[in-house]
């Protein structure tokens, strides 16, 4: 089965979204993305919009993920454990018996045919453009963009 050809650094961001809205809103996972290099969406089914703090506290738990250095890798696994472990939802049918599990650390694994980078150092930091909220379904629109801290580290700095 081929791969998708999402951006690599956009993709593997797309994981630690749908993780961490999963691990602080029990969500599930994104229902509908769009993966694009310059900008992004996921869609949620969720009861109402974020509120400014709860985007913030989304928004910095990512950069914690991607902070951490944590190597992205894939496993093959037999699709009778896959549907047992992981959402399934989402295969095509002619997904096969044989299934892709990208992990990314010990933070997030799912299915998925898409690219992703080697490492999430290979990210260069994730900001919320916007969030929506119409009929059930929260939007959330994010970048990758070199976060506040990861500018701080990368200035020189004078002695």
């Amino acid at each position: 089965m081929g791969k998708k050809e999402y951006d690599p650094a956009m993709h593997t961001a797309e994981h630690i979204l749908n993780q961490t809205m999963d691990r602080l809103f029990k969500c599930g996972r994104s229902f509908n993305a769009h993966i694009e290099k310059k900008k992004s969406k996921c869609d949620y089914r969720f009861p109402r919009p974020l509120t400014s703090e709860e985007i913030m506290a989304v928004e910095a738990a990512v950069n914690r993920v991607i902070g951490k250095n944590l190597p992205v890798a894939e496993a093959m696994v037999g699709r009778a454990e896959a549907e047992k472990r992981y959402f399934t939802g989402k295969l095509p049918a002619e997904a096969g018996e044989r299934i892709r599990i990208v992990t990314v650390g010990d933070y997030d694994a799912c299915p998925c045919i898409g690219r992703h980078v080697r490492s999430t150092a290979e990210i260069p930091g994730f900001r919320i453009v916007s969030t929506g909220h119409e009929n059930g379904v929260l939007r959330i629109r994010f970048t990758l963009a070199a976060t506040a801290e990861s500018r701080l580290e990368a200035a020189p700095t004078k002695k």
